[in-house]
């Protein structure tokens, strides 16, 4: 991804990912409406409640790393939320995937690409940063990466 070079700080890292995080939610609450089968809705709906979660503990990150950092709303004018995980604006991302998109086990398939997408960028940069302290936000999103797709595989598995 254009967006990370390898040089960034531990922050940088942080507020890029944040902004993928929220561009996937955004994803997710805009497919909620589209789609007919209330299932398949409630799943994107679901989906797009653990993006929240998942901004919220980037925030706290972001917080631990800056303790004079303003509130969140003030945080979020900062942030770019143009591409969700995966590296695709929203709107890309449904031209490419319309067609996957017909049930809920798709759905969760999806879900599970992006974020392994995203837990294959964390890996990548942090082999490329020379910083320390980048090094282990990197690793430590990587590590949220694989949680996040534990979860998925159990709600696949309960599907």
């Amino acid at each position: 991804m254009a967006m990370i070079t390898g040089k960034e700080s531990a922050v940088e890292i942080v507020v890029i990912a944040y902004g993928m995080e929220e561009g996937l939610r955004g994803f997710y609450a805009e497919m909620t409406p589209r789609i007919d089968n209330q299932d398949m809705a409630q799943l994107f709906k679901r989906l797009a409640d653990v993006e929240v979660s998942h901004k919220e503990r980037l925030f706290g990150l972001y917080r631990t790393l800056q303790p004079d950092s303003p509130y969140q709303e003030q945080f979020e004018e900062q942030v770019s939320t143009e591409l969700m995980e995966g590296g695709l604006t929203p709107e890309e991302f449904v031209e490419a995937n319309q067609t996957a998109l017909k049930s809920e086990e798709d759905i969760i398939n999806i879900a599970m690409m992006l974020e392994t997408q995203s837990l294959d960028l964390y890996l990548r940069y942090s082999f490329k940063s020379e910083d320390t302290a980048t090094k282990e936000v990197l690793y430590k999103l990587a590590d949220e990466e694989k949680a996040h797709l534990v979860s998925l595989g159990r709600m696949m598995d309960a599907h």
